[in-house]
């Protein structure tokens, strides 16, 4: 006899996992993450009860349709940093209030958008991408206090190979040279090697000269650039921007070792991301899937 009660806890503690670490999403995106295979109503009973536990609270969206915006809450987050799943993880940005949660929604929805689009390919591919695979937000310093901090981070294992990728998504809300300088910074965490902690002194010559992502990955992950928010004329102009910054030799030695591409959340929807949709930063004219692994 099925535990319905226990499945419900469960449950209720894998929407509060996702949300706490997804930041934001709406009723249909989590739906999507979390239970697509059955009604929407069953989510959306599950996101009142955590609302009337203090775990979450949501705001309205102006857009067509009242947009429903989940996000946790302080407690909630606390909660759920407890739990096996986040154990390690840094503490969200939290939003202090609906309205600070409608500012921050444009990006944080299409960021959610983007993870379900490696998600609900995956599945459909029968590869391994799974909800806590996805991780915004994940701090990379570089020294004097300066770190790179991606729109999320994401594995996906595809047969034998697990594959790892920064996301940086783009809604067209900053020029693009700023947008393009996301690819220098990343050079530089490529690049960057800490120097010894203030008052230690190094005990082998490896450590002085080995770069510090090589601590958290045996690779390093890929770099994607999701674009949104223009039409195809903006989206152009952004990954022309990014291309432009190849004339640094220190972006140029970078994508040497890692492969940086483009593409549309558009396409990514309507073809999904394991499509050739992607443009290498190095030669935009290609079109290739993300696993693209030619370097220039």
């Amino acid at each position: 006899m099925t535990n319905t009660n226990a499945d419900a806890g469960g449950g209720d503690r894998v929407a509060l996992a996702v949300l706490t670490q997804y930041r934001m999403g709406t009723t249909q995106q989590l739906h999507r993450v979390l239970a697509p295979g059955v009604p929407i109503e069953q989510t959306r009973r599950r996101l009142a009860k955590l609302r009337a536990e203090g775990l979450v609270d949501r705001v309205t969206l102006p857009q067509a349709g009242r947009l429903r915006a989940w996000f946790p809450t302080a407690y909630g987050v606390r909660v759920a940093l407890e739990w096996p799943e986040l154990n390690g993880r840094r503490p969200p940005r939290l939003v202090s209030d609906p309205v600070a949660a409608r500012l921050r929604a444009g990006h944080a929805l299409a960021v959610t958008e983007t993870a379900l689009a490696f998600l609900e390919d995956a599945r459909r591919r029968g590869e391994t991408c799974l909800p806590l695979d996805w991780i915004p937000e994940v701090h990379h310093p570089i020294g004097n206090g300066e770190a790179v901090i991606p729109d999320a981070l994401f594995y996906y294992r595809s047969g034998d190979a697990m594959l790892r990728a920064f996301v940086e998504v783009d809604r067209a809300t900053m020029g693009p040279e700023r947008l393009a300088a996301k690819l220098t910074a990343h050079a530089r965490l490529h690049r960057y090697i800490p120097g010894p902690t203030p008052g230690r002194r190094w005990h082998t010559t490896t450590q002085a000269t080995e770069a510090a992502w090589r601590q958290r990955y045996p690779i390093f992950p890929r770099l994607l650039f999701v674009l949104d928010g223009t039409g195809p004329t903006g989206v152009n102009n952004r990954i022309r921007a990014l291309h432009a910054h190849t004339r640094d030799p220190a972006v140029t030695a970078f994508l040497r070792h890692v492969p940086a591409l483009a593409a549309p959340l558009a396409d990514l929807r309507e073809h999904g991301p394991a499509t050739p949709v992607w443009r290498p930063i190095h030669d935009p004219s290609q079109k290739v899937d993300w696993t693209h692994t030619h370097h220039p």
